[in-house]
Order: structure tokens, then sequence, then C-alpha cells
């Protein structure tokens, strides 16, 4: 959020500075012209002249790239942001705090991710796990909060994973998830679970490749 602020900080900044030279300017000039004493007073004058026009120039060029940034991030085609969160309390607080923020700085969000989401497991057999049923509950609450919140944003709910997204079929699994709904699949009755996340089981040998690469960039 700082970051994104920064612009306007900056635009602020400017202003002040530049309000601070056309009221003082002239007394800063008279200042440099009795300290500068080994010039003559034409000269002296003229340089100290020339040094605020420049100055002037700076500040100038400065404001016009802060104006060209704050209008990049206030333009929806050219700027959007995406927030991500996980289905719990203080990620919806941080969320709405986040996307109340990005209103004020004129900024477009009309997307959440939201990540972790447990979906229960088919054919269990009534083994399901009290725990998972718990967090189920937990999170379906707070993702009704969501939608509440959010009706006009375009949610989407992301499975929590069994391994970590790592490497290049984890990575594109996930792409995918964020382009088609988790959540239709799962609900149709010949849904797969380990059909449809067979790229995400172990493979010693690439975890071991993950290894020997952070040994020897270690070693540098």
């Amino acid at each position: 959020l700082r970051l994104l602020s920064f612009p306007t900080v900056l635009e602020k900044a400017l202003n002040k500075l530049d309000g601070l030279k056309n009221k003082f300017g002239g007394l800063f000039s008279n200042f440099a012209n009795v300290l500068n004493q080994q010039q003559s007073a034409g000269g002296g004058a003229n340089a100290n002249q020339n040094d605020m026009n420049k100055l002037g120039e700076k500040l100038e060029e400065m404001k016009k790239s802060i104006e060209e940034i704050k209008k990049t991030f206030e333009n929806d085609d050219l700027t959007t942001f995406i927030c991500v969160c996980i289905p719990e309390f203080l990620s919806l607080y941080e969320t709405e705090r986040l996307v109340q923020k990005l209103a004020k700085f004129g900024i477009d969000t009309h997307n959440i991710v939201i990540n972790q989401v447990l979906f229960p497991e088919k054919n269990c057999d009534g083994h399901e796990c009290s725990r998972c049923k718990a967090r189920v509950k937990m999170q379906s609450k707070y993702i009704e909060q969501f939608n509440d919140l959010y009706p006009d944003f375009h949610l989407t709910k992301i499975p929590l994973m069994s391994q970590e997204v790592r490497h290049v079929k984890k990575l594109k699994k996930f792409a995918y998830l964020l382009l088609n709904p988790y959540e239709e699949e799962y609900n149709k009755e010949d849904f797969d679970e380990n059909e449809f996340f067979k790229d995400f089981k172990d493979n010693d040998d690439e975890d071991e490749d993950d290894l020997r690469r952070f040994l020897y960039f270690a070693d540098l």
C-alpha cells in the first residue's frame, strides 16, 4: 500500500517544494549572493539565477513523470489489482482494508483469489476427519462473507493442495485453476480427485534435484 501511495505522496511533496521555491526563491538567491564573495555581483546573481532555473526545470520534469505514473495506476485498461487471501477472519479484514485503500487511490480491483480452500474428499465412506469437517465449516462461513461483501467481484476459489506448488507441471495446473473454476469440476458426479491432481503426486527425483541446486548455489 505504501508503494502504491508513493506517487501521490511524492506529488504532494513536489508541489510543496515548488511553492517554497516560488515564495522564498528570491530570498535564497540573496543569501547565495552574500556568501558568494569571490564572484562579481552581476555574475554571481546570474549564476544563482541559473541554478534556481535548473532546479525549477528538474522539479517540473519530476512532476510530469509522477503524473504519468499516477495516470497509469488509475487507468483501468493498464492497471488492475488482484487480491489474494485465505478464508479466515484476519485475511478477510485485511482484504477489505486493501480494497478500500485501492478505491481511495483510484486503482481498479475486481478480482479476489481465495486460496487454500478445503473441499471435502468424495467417496470417503463416512471416515471423514472431524478436524477437516470443522475446517470446512469455518471456511464456508468466511467464503459466504466474501460473497456478501463483494457481489460484483470475480471470486476464484483455489483448493488446498496436498503438495507444494513447485515445478512446471504443478504451476501449469495452478494456472489452469486460476482461469477455470475448480468448484465446477468438483461438483461433477464423475469427478476423480486423484486423476485431476495427478500432477501433484510426490516425485522424489525432482526434490533431490532441487536440493542439489540449492546446495550448489549455497556454496557459491
